[in-house]
């Protein structure tokens, strides 16, 4: 393993975290009559794509279909599959409150249907991936179970070699906007007893539709903006208006002593300035303070 100028070893993982696609009918296209989840999402993956970052995965953190429908899940499918294929990344879903269990499945993993919580774990070489439901079907508020914490408990009884993140659609961290704390997770004390002196690095999360950053149990909490359209933070009176802009993703990268979550916002934006690093060049040679200030 490589180091860079700072003597810190590259990162053993690379991970891209997605949330909120929200993808509809292709016969009904365009969400709430606005916005085109599927083109956003194509585009924030082509931009991935093209940037050479080869994540290891692509993790979803729920809310992947509006309203749980088997055509919005085969849509998704179509645009994210390719693309895995092509980065040579694995794909990681987990249930939002928009999502049925039985169907997302059925459509996303040909598993056999069922509507018990799409709970499980799996591995990227010593980096365990916790994948826990925090969905009430028919509700938009989350909870985990006593039975999912039971479960979750004796899954981290045990540390990873690389340690773990967990991922969850409802991050256990504040709501900034006072119509939206009816549907935050509940019962965070109980959660936060479990994760509390265990392995868990991070804790991935959506639902909110803006990125933010927190800790819960001592642990980084990481929640990834939507993909389909965004919450607009300075809307008077903490109230809520959603957007058609600001989609993004992040990118995670898990270093041996810190996890770093990186926005990666759509679209394309004027360069101011623009720089290469040669191959060849030695990782020991830095450029002096002046000679950074004069390429400016």
């Amino acid at each position: 393993m490589t180091s860079n100028h700072a003597g810190r070893p590259q990162a053993r993982h690379v991970i891209a975290h997605f949330s909120d696609t929200h993808f509809v009918s292709p016969e009904d296209p365009l969400l709430y009559g606005v916005a085109d989840s599927r083109a956003h999402l194509a585009e924030l993956l082509a931009g991935l794509e093209d940037s050479g970052a080869a994540p290891e995965a692509l993790l979803f953190t729920g809310d992947l279909a509006d309203v749980g429908d088997a055509e919005a899940y085969r849509s998704l499918r179509e645009v994210v599959e390719p693309a895995a294929r092509r980065m040579g990344a694995r794909v990681v879903w987990a249930m939002g409150n928009h999502d049925d269990r039985a169907t997302l499945r059925r459509e996303l993993t040909d598993e056999t249907p069922s509507d018990a919580p799409y709970d499980h774990v799996l591995h990227l070489g010593g980096l365990r991936v916790v994948v826990l439901d925090s969905t009430v079907p028919g509700f938009h508020h989350g909870e985990v179970t006593p039975v999912q914490l039971a479960w979750l408990e004796d899954v981290l009884a045990e540390p990873a070699p690389e340690g773990t993140l967990l991922l969850m659609h409802h991050p256990p961290v504040p709501c900034l906007q006072d119509l939206a704390v009816a549907v935050e997770l509940r019962d965070q004390q109980r959660l936060a007893d479990v994760l509390r002196g265990t392995d868990v690095r991070g804790i991935l999360a959506g639902h909110l539709h803006y990125s933010t950053s927190a800790t819960f149990a001592g642990i980084p909490v990481s929640v990834a903006s939507a993909t389909c359209y965004t919450q607009d933070l300075r809307t008077p009176d903490r109230g809520t208006r959603g957007r058609d802009g600001a989609q993004a993703y992040n990118l995670v990268h898990v270093y041996d002593e810190t996890v770093m979550h990186s926005v990666v916002p759509i679209g394309e934006h004027v360069t101011v300035g623009r720089s290469t690093v040669a191959a060849d060049v030695r990782p020991t040679v830095v450029p002096t303070q002046r000679e950074l200030v004069r390429a400016r």
